[in-house]
């Protein structure tokens, strides 16, 4: 996965109502379509929390006591970053309008292959 930052960048976090008749142009139907985008969105929502527990890591002290906790501005700015990225199925529909996803069908089996 590229970088988050140049990945989401220009894209609008704002949800918009969507045109879903133009979108299932885009695919044999709008089931079709609501699948591909819904797989990237699980697909970016990993890599992103994967991102950011491993920079959250960098941060984390071992201590005896749950008392001691300490805050680190860093750790701060990061997890405010993140909450500010626009939401995965907000990047995925983008990414499907700009024609940025790339899908393939599986093929069929046909019965006698069983």
């Amino acid at each position: 996965m590229a970088d988050i930052k140049t990945q989401v960048q220009g894209i609008d976090p704002n949800l918009k109502a969507r045109n879903l008749s133009e979108m299932s142009k885009m695919s044999a139907n709008i089931y079709e379509t609501i699948n591909i985008i819904n797989n990237r969105a699980l697909r970016l929502n990993t890599a992103i929390k994967t991102e950011l527990q491993g920079k959250l890591e960098e941060f984390a002290i071992t201590t005896d006591t749950i008392e001691e906790i300490q805050e680190n501005k860093e750790q701060i700015e990061i997890s405010k970053f993140y909450e500010k990225l626009p939401n995965p199925t907000v990047i995925a529909t983008s990414e499907f309008l700009e024609n940025r996803l790339r899908y393939e069908y599986k093929e069929e089996r046909d019965e006698q292959d069983y």
